[in-house]
């Protein structure tokens, strides 16, 4: 059967592991997948299981993942019904969003007025604020390096440098003495007006000892909204999330509730539908949570919430965009043990995490039970230079923090990679550190501590 008879054909927008995962849920439910390649994808793993794979362009991605005309065109032209963006290239442009429903297609997603007010950060912070969320003390549209300057002057050093137009990371700075604010602020405004096509710029109070907690939401169109408690993301390098597991280890059931209750209030204001991540930082130092921004999409890091939950959050989205209500109510949510993901990369981290593009000669990933590995990868696979460097994502379960790591120590052991360099080393050398054993890392702990010490880093390969 299909999705509740709302979807019978989707078209997946987008490639990799996550194409791969949203054409494994379509079988679930009974739903036929197209997936649009590129030239370079025509042999990926999810052109050979898909139902039909259709090609939208060249390898490059502005000649064909982000091409709306064209993955509309070829939606279309293949009878499709639905459109699924996944994350990242589309998956967050609301003239994508209006596209697709112009044309006939579901959006596998919120409307394009919940991606519009959430996606512009500045506005997100205004709404955070009108309804008694906490942000991050900080300003509006900063518009010149001599604006920062000032601010840091009168509020104090460091802060933040961000793109209001952006998020992963991309056209954020820290700034910690005056003397850096005129290269930051360039800096930050080029990346942000080559990522986003806008170089407007925002600032925010640098936490300095931060953890990075999200909370999982998903509503749907007859008025229903759940959260599927929260995720840690903290383990990151340069403001990209490289491990996150669920639950986090640092807050506790009091706190839990207070962000999961600002996310669903969020979410329903701004009419939400579809999975959605509301992504907060709390403050080591004071206790405090801040709101930092909303993803209006499916998450990398959604397994872990899957393996906590027994929910299938992509399935779910699926359901969802063809008109049926959620499977679950609130009351009936239940959190069970521990689960951990890491993101295994196609990099050398001893070399700054330089992208290791090749032919996969040898490809054996862990297997067992409560271990899962999203990937799109296989022997013989050749990972191309033009994308996102992530190969596979291992995450594992236990019935606590402890076994989940035990778990994931000897999953990462066994995982064989050969032909290209892997990231499995870093995973292996963070997961032993006792830092991150007992939880005390933060947002700039993998940078700041442990990329600092040198034997670890000359034991990354």
């Amino acid at each position: 059967m299909n999705a509740e008879g709302g979807i019978k054909r989707l078209f997946v927008a987008n490639r990799g592991e996550i194409a791969v995962r949203i054409i494994q849920a379509c079988r679930k439910l009974g739903v036929e997948a197209v997936v649009g390649v590129s030239a370079a994808d025509r042999q990926s793993l999810a052109a050979t299981i898909a139902d039909r794979a259709v090609c939208i362009g060249p390898a490059p991605a502005t000649e064909s993942y982000l091409k709306m005309g064209a993955v509309v065109t070829a939606a279309k032209g293949t009878g499709c019904d639905a459109v699924h963006p996944g994350y990242g290239f589309l998956a967050e442009r609301a003239g994508f969003q209006r596209l697709c429903v112009e044309h006939g297609l579901k959006f596998v997603g919120p409307s394009a007025a919940a991606i519009e007010a959430m996606g512009d950060k500045l506005q997100a912070r205004r709404i955070a604020a009108e309804l008694g969320v906490p942000i991050v003390p900080g300003t509006d549209h900063v518009r010149a390096a001599q604006d920062a300057l000032a601010f840091g002057r009168e509020a104090g050093f460091p802060f933040l440098l961000k793109a209001s137009a952006g998020g992963g990371g991309r056209g954020m700075r820290v700034v910690r003495s005056p003397e850096e604010v005129a290269t930051a602020f360039d800096s930050a405004s080029a990346e942000a007006r080559a990522a986003f096509g806008n170089p407007a710029l925002y600032i925010e109070r640098y936490v300095e000892h931060a953890r990075h907690v999200e909370i999982q939401v998903i509503a749907d169109s007859h008025g229903n909204i759940v959260h599927l408690g929260e995720r840690d993301c903290s383990t990151q390098r340069r403001h990209q999330k490289l491990i996150e597991e669920a639950p986090s280890p640092v807050i506790d059931q009091d706190l839990r509730a207070r962000m999961a209750q600002a996310a669903v209030r969020l979410a329903g204001h701004v009419g939400y539908t579809n999975a959605g991540t509301v992504e907060f930082i709390l403050d080591l130092d004071s206790d405090a949570f801040y709101f930092l921004e909303m993803n209006t999409r499916i998450q990398v890091e959604h397994p872990v919430t899957e393996m906590i939950t027994g929910i299938d959050l992509v399935a779910e989205q699926i359901r969802v965009a063809g008109g049926a209500p959620l499977s679950i109510a609130q009351d009936a949510v239940r959190f069970n043990g521990h689960a951990i993901e890491c993101r295994i990369n196609a990099e050398r981290a001893e070399r700054d995490f330089m992208p290791s593009p090749g032919l996969v000669t040898e490809w054996q990933p862990p297997a067992g039970p409560e271990i899962r590995v999203d990937t799109h990868c296989y022997p013989g696979y050749f990972i191309p230079p033009f994308y996102d460097s992530m190969i596979a994502k291992l995450i594992v379960h236990g019935k606590d923090r402890a076994a989940a790591l035990s778990r994931m120590s000897r999953a990462l052991g066994s995982f064989k990679v050969a032909g290209v360099h892997t990231t499995i080393p870093f995973h292996q050398a963070v997961l032993a550190h006792p830092d991150f054993r007992r939880g005390r890392g933060t947002t700039r702990w993998v940078e700041e501590k442990f990329m600092m010490q040198s034997r670890l880093t000359e034991n990354l390969t």
